[in-house]
């Protein structure tokens, strides 16, 4: 019964709440049986907040018992990527140095989500600092494919992805500077959205680099999606980042109309797929050309020559020699550890002057002047590959991450962006597909994401994982690439 009701999904579950069929405490003992299932194998939680959980769904309810529901997420067993700042819980970003790190105050996304009536159960392991694709390079040990325990899940945001996967929450917290929630989410089979840069705050979040870091959710559809990216997007005065707009109504409106849209595909996304990527893209292009009015090849604005790769030293520097230590080979150099951040000065505001005007412009330069409604490409390039080999190549100073081209570039424009799953390799492995939409384009970017979903079965499969499945056991070569591992 445990795992029937955490395989719902988000709004299924928010049904039943709603009319009491089911009750949060239910809802979160689900889940935390699924957790404690699987996490084991899947190392998907740094910290599970098993006590702190119940408690919060008997409190809740009672507020159901009476009547009271807080929104479509009271009683919702939810999970957070474990950068994203907890009150008396720690939040670690993967670390070592933080592994002590007991914050005062919840990031302002996880204050929103409590407003709201969800329930955390619990911190997602990820790349050390958010600092790599796979999730291999972490204190607390490598993240693992639930669809497969011998590849990466993607990255940095692998543990929420999987998490969600394997049902051990209805929907999860990532964050995304590079691709870090749409390269897990398509790598595990899972829906995830990185919404316009600016919508949803980045307070309280273990910082990447802030000019690309954006925050948004992983659920199963998106659907789900959608209700959880209604409770967290909204103006933060004390977020510099942040965008002041009035946040439309995502659950209502993911059911318009897409018959009259345009689709862009810019041929550079599209270059050096694996074959089960290509073919799959192809149908789902196919599905979506029957659902609009079609597609054509239209030409994206160069990215060179933007960024702030800089910005992350300003947060290092307060963490001292301890930052760099802690961090192995290929994630230290990811980050620039230990750099002369001062020097590279003029080249940093050279740099972010550039993605500013590409953020300004992007929109008129692609949709509206070449026509097109959504961008439709592969979420990424490569199917996964081996957590032995990640580290492997960790291990000898080389780094394998999925080519950027597909998913960080679309940071630098800022555009509101989601991967769904579209087909599966021949080794069964899931394959994303991305959709990506004009600045504070959310409701058409969803509604489109969510009549292919509606037109397609892709996102109802689940992971083969049983109680039973054994984990690989890494090589003492592979696994000193991880860090100390440590009792949770």
């Amino acid at each position: 019964m445990d795992n029937e009701l955490a395989s719902l999904s988000l709004k299924q579950a928010s049904n039943l709440i709603r009319t009491k069929k089911a009750s949060p405490v239910e809802l979160t003992q689900a889940c935390l049986a699924t957790t404690e299932t699987f996490n084991p194998k899947t190392n998907a939680f740094i910290t599970v907040m098993r006590e702190q959980a119940l408690a919060r769904a008997r409190a809740l309810e009672k507020e159901q018992a009476a009547g009271r529901f807080r929104s479509p997420l009271h009683g919702i067993p939810v999970a957070l990527k474990d950068n994203i700042d907890t009150a008396g819980t720690r939040t670690t970003a993967g670390s070592r140095t933080l592994s002590g790190n007991f914050p005062a105050e919840d990031a302002e996304v996880t204050r929103r989500l409590l407003a709201a009536g969800a329930v955390i159960i619990g911190k997602c392991n990820m790349h050390i600092f958010a600092a790599g694709a796979t999730s291999t390079v972490s204190y607390y040990g490598p993240v693992r494919n639930p669809w497969n325990l011998e590849l990466i899940p993607g990255g940095s945001s692998g543990g929420s992805a999987a998490a969600v996967a394997m049902s051990n929450c209805y929907g999860a917290l990532g964050t995304d500077t590079g691709g870090s929630i749409r390269t897990p989410s398509a790598m595990c089979g899972v829906t995830g959205f990185k919404p316009t840069y600016g919508r949803v705050s980045i307070r309280g979040i273990v910082p990447l680099t802030w000019s690309l870091d954006h925050c948004g959710p992983i659920t199963r559809t998106v659907e789900d999606n959608a209700l959880v990216l209604q409770q967290i997007a909204g103006y933060d005065r004390l977020d510099l980042q942040s965008i002041d707009y009035p946040v439309p109504d995502y659950a209502t409106a993911i059911g318009a109309p897409v018959k009259d849209f345009r689709l862009g595909l810019p041929p550079m996304f599209f270059d050096t797929l694996d074959d089960d990527i290509a073919k799959a893209v192809e149908a789902a292009i196919e599905v979506l050309n029957k659902l609009t009015r079609g597609s054509k090849e239209v030409v994206m604005p160069s990215n060179l020559g933007t960024g702030a790769g800089s910005e992350g030293g300003v947060y290092r520097e307060t963490l001292g020699n301890g930052f760099v230590n802690s961090l192995e080979n290929a994630a230290a150099a990811a980050t620039g550890g230990g750099g002369n951040f001062s020097s590279r000065a003029v080249d940093y505001i050279r740099d972010w002057r550039n993605l500013r005007l590409l953020r300004r412009t992007v929109s008129q330069d692609v949709f509206y002047k070449q026509s097109v409604d959504i961008l439709i490409t592969p979420t990424i390039r490569h199917l996964p590959w081996s957590v032995e080999e990640d580290l492997g190549r960790l291990a000898n100073a080389r780094t394998r991450h999925p080519e950027p081209g597909n998913t960080r570039s679309i940071d630098d424009y800022g555009l509101p962006t989601i991967t769904v799953p579209c087909g599966f390799s021949k080794e069964g492995m899931p394959i994303g597909l991305q959709l990506s939409g004009p600045f504070l384009g959310e409701i058409e970017t969803l509604a489109l994401a969510h009549a292919y979903q509606q037109a397609t079965d892709w996102h109802k499969r689940t992971p083969p994982l049983t109680a039973d499945t054994k984990v690989p056991v890494l090589t003492k070569s592979a696994a000193a690439q991880t860090g100390e591992f440590v009792t949770r």
